[in-house]
Order: C-alpha cells, then structure tokens, then sequence
C-alpha cells in the first residue's frame, strides 16, 4: 500500500480561499476542512507482513480489521492566535468482523518529537510511528486520529510550536474535529462518543496536555474517556533546569556516565524548544547570535524542522559532531556558556518562565489515566513520570505508571498480569545490567520502550471500551 497525496479539494475550500488575498472577512473558524481523501487502505495480510518483518507482531497481535488511510487538512491557529493549516491522519477499521464496523471509539494519538518537515503518520509505508498505531489501534477496532503536528508535512506555518502546551492542545483539538467532520460524512464506519488520548515522549507531553485542556475548555463538545501519556516530559521545570545546570560532560555512546546531565538528544531537541519558546512567547532571548556557539550561530533558530537527515546536519557541521546529540555546552558545544548560566542568574529569563508555563504539574484530570516509561530512559528522564504520579497522588488521584525496567513480579502485584508480561516481554527483548540512566543496553530504552508502552495503553484502554 501506498500513501497518495490528496488529489481533490472538498468544496469547504473555496470559502476558504474566497477569504484569503487581502480581503477583511473573518478567518475561518478553526478546524475548518481545508481538503480530505481517502489516501489508501491496508488489509490485514499487508499489515501482518509488516509487523512480522519489524518483529512487532508478538506485541500487535495479528490484525483483526483492514485500515482506511484518510488524510484531512485543517484550519487551526498559531501560539499568536492567527490562522494556520495542519495535517492529519486518520486510520480508520474497515472489514466484517463486528470490531470493524458501525461505530468505533477514537483514540486521539500525539507523536513523538521528529526534526523531519515533510513528516506524515498518514504515510505509513515510510512512517514507523503511523504503521505502529494502525496495527496496534485501528488494525483492532479503534479509529485514531494522529495529527502531524503545525509546522510538519503541508501545514503553512514556517517553525513547529514544540513543547507549547496550550498551541499543541489546540492543534489536537482542531485536528480531531477535522478528522470527525469527515469520517461522518464520508466513512461508513463512524467514531463514537468514546475517546482515548494517548501519545509517546513528545506526544506524552501533548496528550497530557490535551486532556487537561479539552477537560477545562472543551467539556461541552468532547469527554475524554481515558488517556495514557508515555514517557512525557511532563516537568520541563526541572528537566530544562538539569539539562542547564552544568557543562557537557558526557562521554561518548560506548562509555556512558550515567551522572551524566545532558540528556541524549539534546541538541536536536534544544534548537525546537528554543525557537518555538521564542516564537511563541518573544522573551526566550534578544538575539539568536547569542545564544548559538559559532560555528553553528543565529542559523540554527530557522533550522529545525528540515528537509535534511540528522546524517546530513551532522556532516556539515550544522550541529556538534556527537552521534549521542549531548555535545550541548562546553568546547565545540551548540549553546554559549552565557546563556546556560542566564538560566539561573537571570530573574526574568523568559526560557525559565516558559518552562514553568509548559510544566504540567498541579492539574486533576476527571478521566482515569495510566502511564508508561522506562526508568533507564536516557532521553526523557524517568522523574518526568514519577513526578507527575506523585504530584497526582497529592490530590488524591493514583495513576498507575508501568516502568518496563521495573521488578515484574511487583508490577504483576501491582498492575496486573498483562502488565508483567509487557515489561518482561521488554526486558527480554532489551536485557540490561541494570536499571540506571546509561548503563550498557539501555541507551537506546526511550525509543525501544516505545510498541511495549503502546501495548499496555492498549490493554487499559480496551478494559474502558463499551
């Protein structure tokens, strides 16, 4: 099967271009249709061959329903409150089996962070995120909604709004109401009044936020069922302020120091959080040249999302030379030492008022919710989950958290049987000689982690399907 881009415009849009050109009309509402198609369809063999060949069937189970690729572009608007365009996919169950037809619950699904611009979850044939949720979700009876993010694939807006709790909310919003719009008037299977909220590392942080916001400002049109963010950086107060609190001394993938500070991605992640801090809020800092060493400098403000592979970035010197993308401070580092230590010797430094504002701590979801992360997780720390369950629990509110790095005979008591199975199933597949942060065979666990997570959310969203 083959993604195709949309061939066709439904007719919404020529009331929205008639509005475009210099014309004073009123925006269009948000989530307006822009364009829509049915962009292919993958069948229960096609996708049983794929999970078999990636090894992930064990975990996907064999498909129970073929899966409608539909593909919607949306209105929604920018941290600044202007209109802007952004995509979705929406993959939806097709076939005989009762699980495959009438009406389906809906799981609103947030991805992880990506640096590619052209990326898309409605491709699945190139997109290992979209193909996982298809064969895990849709492939069993859910439609999932998967929205590429403003900033990524056909959406017009010239930077991505990274970690920005409430744009990132909205953009969800928007694209679920797109993607409903469309499936009832042009799928005969329908989503129902039932909807999950779950996503992965970014989109961890995005399904929480989600939920908190469709539960304070969207209570009237939608009620979350359940959601299930995994491996979240949902404490971005401390996680930034543990990133900045020394220079990078990490050594290289071979010896890790498992003290280390500099989270394992770092230097694709930090030039996105700048610019969309930055971009968003106007304070992060006065001048990109200042924040950036040279050789990499104010270029690396517009660099990201690109049309470039990570592989490129590193071989023309756009970023350090670290396969690890930890090289963040010191000699040869991406960010001047002056504007780390701003961080904490700075009152008004608006990269700390903005990591406070996408902090997701001191909210009570009305929904249940259960997490998932790995306690080695050398890319978003585990305490982001930990923290966050703890700071649940202070208002009386126990979320279940599955560590896949955790004691399974404790989680078996604790979570359940399935639950142990995933984890042990985790640990098989990725043994360790322990549990810390950079200890050998876990400094790949963030995005390992990610299909077993995906599968326990499955497990405790399934046990809420009416």
């Amino acid at each position: 099967m083959r993604f195709q881009r949309p061939l066709f415009l439904l007719p919404v849009v020529a009331a929205v271009l008639a509005g475009c050109g210099g014309s004073t009309d009123a925006p269009p509402p948000r989530a307006t249709i822009v364009l829509a198609q049915l962009a292919g369809q993958a069948t229960t063999a096609q996708i049983d061959a794929g999970t078999t060949a990636t090894g992930l069937i064990g975990l996907t189970g064999a498909a129970v329903c073929n899966v409608d690729i539909r593909y919607v572009v949306y209105q929604t608007r920018d941290p600044a409150g202007q209109p802007a365009t952004a995509s979705t996919a929406a993959f939806v169950p097709s076939g005989t089996d009762a699980s495959c037809t009438g009406s389906r619950p809906v799981v609103l699904y947030a991805h992880g962070t990506t640096i590619e611009k052209a990326y898309n979850m409605a491709d699945i044939v190139n997109n290992s995120e979209g193909s996982l949720v298809a064969a895990l979700l849709a492939a069993h009876g859910y439609i999932v909604v998967a929205p590429n993010y403003l900033g990524y694939d056909e959406s017009g807006l010239d930077y991505h709004p990274y970690l920005n709790a409430e744009n990132s909310a909205i953009d969800m919003v928007d694209g679920l109401r797109a993607a409903k719009a469309y499936l009832n008037e042009a799928s005969a299977v329908k989503p129902s009044a039932q909807l999950f909220v779950t996503g992965y590392s970014q989109g961890g942080h995005v399904a929480m936020a989600t939920h908190k916001i469709i539960e304070r400002d969207y209570a009237s049109e939608f009620t979350v069922t359940a959601s299930a963010p995994m491996s979240g950086p949902h404490n971005l107060a401390k996680f930034i302020a543990q990133i900045n609190s020394g220079p990078d001394v990490c050594p290289t993938l071979g010896s890790p120091d498992v003290n280390c500070t500099v989270n394992a991605g770092a230097t694709l992640f930090t030039p996105l959080l700048l610019t969309s801090w930055q971009r968003s809020y106007g304070d992060v800092y006065s001048d990109a040249a200042s924040v950036y060493q040279a050789p990499y400098g104010a270029a690396t403000a517009t660099l990201l999302p690109t049309n470039s592979s990570v592989e490129t970035l590193l071989t023309t010197g756009k970023l350090p030379p670290d396969s690890t993308f930890r090289k963040l401070f010191g000699t040869g580092g991406l960010i001047q030492e002056a504007f780390r230590a701003a961080y904490f010797t700075d009152a008004n430094s608006g990269f700390k008022k903005a990591a406070a504002a996408n902090t997701l701590l001191g909210w009570t979801p009305k929904a249940p919710m259960a997490m998932c992360y790995s306690a080695a997780d050398p890319t978003v720390y585990s305490y982001n989950t930990t923290d966050m369950q703890a700071d649940f629990a202070s208002r009386g509110v126990l979320v279940p958290a599955l560590d896949v790095r955790g004691n399974t005979t404790a989680i078996a008591g604790s979570l359940g049987l399935a639950a142990a199975q995933v984890a042990g199933a985790f640990q098989v597949t990725y043994p360790a000689t322990g549990t810390a942060v950079g200890t050998p065979g876990t400094e790949s666990d963030h995005a390992n982690a990610a299909p077993f997570c995906a599968t326990f959310v499955r497990g405790f969203f399934s046990s809420l399907v009416q």
